[in-house]
């Protein structure tokens, strides 16, 4: 990853309006772990990253930022709510299980990208167990001991020579038969020809067991622990040759790939570039509250300080050092404040931003200028009915005051606001958009205010409906 700042935030602004501040913070952040991957070993390690605490209301894109910040790192990611852990001694997860589902997402992304490299070697396997399924080659079954010898003398299994009866131009017929199907194969005529075949069964049996830090999920493949003393599990499918040939692929490309190597190098994307966002982060900080729950949430703020800090985690793949992962906290710090969360914790997120309301005009530019503008989704979904809408400005400049309005009288939900306010506006043209196709609609200030005014003006009734 070699973005520089400036190619980060404008990467940032084509999905996310606003919060300049966080948006420069946040790439600086990405870039230092770049220079970091530049410096001799011994001063790399001693660079840890600048965690960041990010403060601001609900849905001013706080999530969206971290989301898409890790999708350009192409960096492991998970976001969890920092309300669902619980101290340890309580029943609950623990706060390392973060750690560790962040690893289970670096695997995935280590073998889908392994998967990727040895798929051409995957399909020609792939191809030649679906020519083996459309046009089986005789085969030699020889005994193995003296039972099976008994069940092939008796006529219960096949003959010992199977091939050696086959007459010479009944063995030509087969081969040339099997060429012609192979060529109907490259060619694409056999797409929807329905084929059975056998696959691994990949689902795991899954056991909660006990820790010394909580409780973790730990899934067992018995095939691996006992070997060939337990054959594996096989599931029958029958499929068209074009979703056979892609369930094979997967699977051969499995087959292919060093797991032991995934492992590692997941782990060490993990560390080095892994990003964890702490959600909800406030709702574990209580001033002046030293009983009840309140307790069982300082015990979690202590629980997540040694992660933050850095820590050795043991997962069932392995130790993982949480030493150089980002750590971006987010919260809207409503009734607390980031200073009533434990000092040690406060000195661990060192660079905060503060995330700003959104005005009716960031609601304009929302609707309208993201790459996935809530405004261009809506017009896509009614295009697959073959209904064009169209927006006036005056219409867009209306749906944005009214979200303004009923966020200043209600909640202030951020952008989410304006999700409940499309959604009513355009109830009616998404239930009748079959009976429409072929037509344009155009969306006027006046169809807006039609559909929401009544609601707006009553108080009470937008609390529930917007």
């Amino acid at each position: 990853m070699e973005f520089t700042p400036k190619e980060i935030v404008a990467e940032l602004d084509k999905y996310i309006i606003g919060q300049e501040s966080a948006k420069r913070a946040v790439a600086v952040a990405l870039r230092n772990r770049y220079r970091r991957l530049k410096l001799p070993d011994e001063l790399a390690e001693e660079v840890v990253p600048k965690n960041i605490l990010m403060i601001g209301p609900t849905g001013v894109g706080k999530t969206e930022i971290a989301r898409r910040l890790s999708r350009l790192a192409n960096a492991p990611f998970i976001k969890v709510e920092a309300t669902k852990f619980t101290e340890v001694g309580y029943v609950g997860r623990d706060v390392e299980s973060m750690i560790r589902d962040l690893l289970r997402i670096g695997i995935s992304m280590v073998e889908t990208e392994k998967m990727v490299q040895v798929e051409e070697k995957a399909r020609v396997l792939a191809e030649e167990r679906l020519l083996d399924l459309l046009a089986p080659l005789p085969r030699s079954r020889k005994a193995k001991g003296p039972f099976d010898a008994f069940l092939q003398l008796s006529g219960q299994r096949e003959s010992l020579s199977e091939n050696e009866e086959q007459e010479p131009h009944k063995r030509e017929q087969i081969v040339q038969f099997r060429q012609e199907m192979e060529d109907a194969l490259k060619k694409g005529e056999l797409e929807e020809q329905l084929v059975e075949l056998e696959t691994e069964d990949r689902a795991l049996p899954v056991f909660e067991i006990f820790t010394e830090s909580g409780v973790e999920e730990l899934g067992v493949n018995f095939q691996d622990v006992l070997g060939d003393m337990m054959p594996k599990k096989k599931v029958k499918k029958t499929l068209p040759v074009k979703k056979a040939r892609q369930l094979l692929i997967q699977e051969e490309a499995r087959k292919l790939l060093d797991h032991d190597e995934v492992v590692a190098e997941a782990i060490h994307r993990v560390e080095t570039s892994g990003i964890v966002f702490l959600d909800e982060i406030d709702k574990i900080a209580q001033a002046g509250s030293t009983h009840g729950p309140d307790v069982s949430r300082e015990g979690v703020q202590r629980d997540i300080l040694p992660v933050v800090e850095g820590s050795t985690v043991m997962t069932k793949y392995g130790p993982v050092k949480t030493d150089h992962i980002l750590f971006i906290a987010a919260g809207a710090f409503h009734t607390a404040k980031p200073s009533d969360l434990i000092p040690e914790l406060q000195g661990r997120f060192p660079i905060r931003v503060e995330l700003s309301s959104l005005t009716e005009a960031d609601f304009i530019r929302i609707l309208t200028e993201p790459q996935n503008a809530l405004l261009k989704q809506y017009q896509a979904l009614l295009a697959t009915e073959g209904v064009t809408v169209d927006f006036t400005e005056e219409a867009i400049k209306e749906i944005s005051s009214i979200a303004r309005l009923v966020n200043e009288g209600t909640e202030d939900i951020g952008a989410r606001r304006l999700h409940t306010i499309m959604e009513k506006l355009l109830e009616e043209l998404s239930f009748a958009a079959p009976d429409l196709s072929g037509q344009t609609i155009g969306i006027t200030k006046e169809y807006v205010v039609d559909k929401l005014g009544s609601i707006v003006a009553d108080q009470d009734l937008s609390r529930y409906v917007l």
